[in-house]
């Protein structure tokens, strides 16, 4: 009888343990719906379905649809025509509703930067610290191209910030063309978010060594520089690369400038550059990184692989000039460039355009610079304002063909000296 007793708690145990367990499956099978459901709607209203129309996302269908048009147009190609150009195809807000002639304070000034999407993660960061109009020329080649449209669209609909200050431009080769991603829903089913975009960006990162790109096809960093460039309408552009970071406060302080004394239009305003140790934190201020340079955790950008391409900035001379911390923004001192430095600036919208013939590495940015020096510009160091590189560049890091690369360009660079006496007769000056 006893036994019994023990037989019959342990069925009604048995029973009620099978129960909780087909209640948890239930459960989990209802849970799995419901996060599938609400995943095709968030798909549906990121691409503009119906999901989208009924709740009224009037606004975002309207940006589906500028997205729409500017792939129909197929893009233009580039002057050499190896490449497919979508200018604006994607458009802030900032952009999308700036009236001809109109001018604000965010027109004096915006940003210019490039990138594939193994970096374009960076720019979450680089916008936080901007805080203006930017835009952002992308390349990308294969399954990259459909990938790069969904992410940059998907940038400027989940994420406010992007929405409204950020351009995106696509290049890619000129046998590839760009497609809406509407029908590629289990690849970006799960962007839900800002956040969700940025990582999915963090699975790119680091897929390819610096310009080191699947099927041997080459970075046109120049192109890219050109077509960020050409795709604001602001008096004075900064162009630097994507995992660089300006100073705080940039845009506003050298407004204050520029109003306080016009600068002349034959002048280049020079942002020291420098790199810094990939564990340290980005210094907002002078003082922050005047700090970290004193111990070695910044040093002045390309200090091992090319020291010669920034010492014209004369480091010793800006890093000891005294800059009270609330200071106004000026001029510290002005340089001759000198061959073979490669300053990062801000520059009037006129300055001649970079010369697209060069690629992958090497003399990219002195080809213009000599340009610059050429056509009369004079070269004047900020006090207080500077670029930073996320990392130390240091020899093992580069690609196999960077040397090929430089000698090419090298080569490149001779041909195009002697272009720049044809182009400007009258200059005395040489690089």
């Amino acid at each position: 009888m006893h036994l019994s007793k023990k037989c019959s708690v342990f069925k009604v145990v048995l029973s009620a343990l099978v129960i909780v367990a087909l209640l948890q499956l239930i459960y989990l099978s209802f849970l799995s719906r419901f996060h599938g459901k609400q995943q095709r709607y968030r798909y549906s209203e990121l691409f503009g379905g119906s999901a989208a129309k009924k709740n009224g996302h009037s606004e975002k269908n309207t940006r589906k649809e500028r997205l729409r048009y500017s792939l129909s147009t197929g893009g233009i190609f580039d002057n050499s025509g190896q490449y497919r150009v979508y200018k604006n195809l994607i458009k802030s807000d900032f952009t999308t509703n700036q009236k001809p002639g109109s001018h604000s304070n965010s027109d004096i000034l915006s940003l210019a930067t490039h990138t594939t999407i193994n970096n374009l993660h960076h720019l979450e960061s680089l916008l936080e610290r901007w805080q203006n109009p930017l835009s952002v020329a992308i390349f990308a080649h294969g399954e990259d191209v459909k990938y790069a449209t969904a992410l940059a669209y998907a940038l400027s609909f989940f994420c406010p910030k992007i929405q409204a200050l950020v351009d995106f431009h696509l290049v890619c080769l000129s046998g590839e063309t760009a497609s809406f991603p509407e029908q590629d829903m289990e690849h970006f089913a799960g962007l839900e978010d800002c956040a969700s975009v940025f990582s999915r960006l963090e699975t790119h990162r680091d897929e390819h060594q610096n310009y080191a790109m699947s099927g041997n096809i080459s970075y046109p960093n120049n192109l890219l520089r050109n077509v960020a460039r050409g795709g604001t309408e602001s008096s004075y552009i900064l162009v630097i690369d994507m995992d660089m970071m300006p100073s705080a406060d940039l845009h506003q302080q050298f407004l204050a400038m520029i109003l306080r004394r016009p600068p002349a239009s034959d002048q280049v305003f020079v942002l020291p550059s420098f790199e810094i140790r990939h564990a340290r934190k980005i210094p907002s201020t002078k003082a922050e990184l005047v700090q970290l340079y004193q111990v070695g955790e910044v040093r002045p950008f390309y200090e091992e692989l090319c020291p010669r391409c920034q010492a014209p900035t004369n480091y010793s001379q800006w890093v000891n000039s005294y800059v009270r911390e609330t200071g106004p923004l000026e001029v510290a001192y002005t340089l001759s460039w000198v061959d073979p430095w490669e300053p990062f600036y801000i520059g009037p919208r006129s300055v001649p355009l970079y010369d697209e013939s060069f690629k992958q590495y090497g003399f990219n940015r002195i080809s213009q610079a000599c340009e610059l020096h050429v056509a009369g510009y004079r070269f004047s160091v900020l006090s207080s304002a500077f670029v930073v590189h996320r990392g130390f560049k240091i020899q093992g890091e580069f690609h196999a063909k960077k040397e090929e690369e430089n000698k090419q360009n090298r080569i490149l660079f001779r041909s195009f000296k002697e272009g720049l006496k044809t182009k400007y007769p009258s200059s005395t000056r040489r690089c």
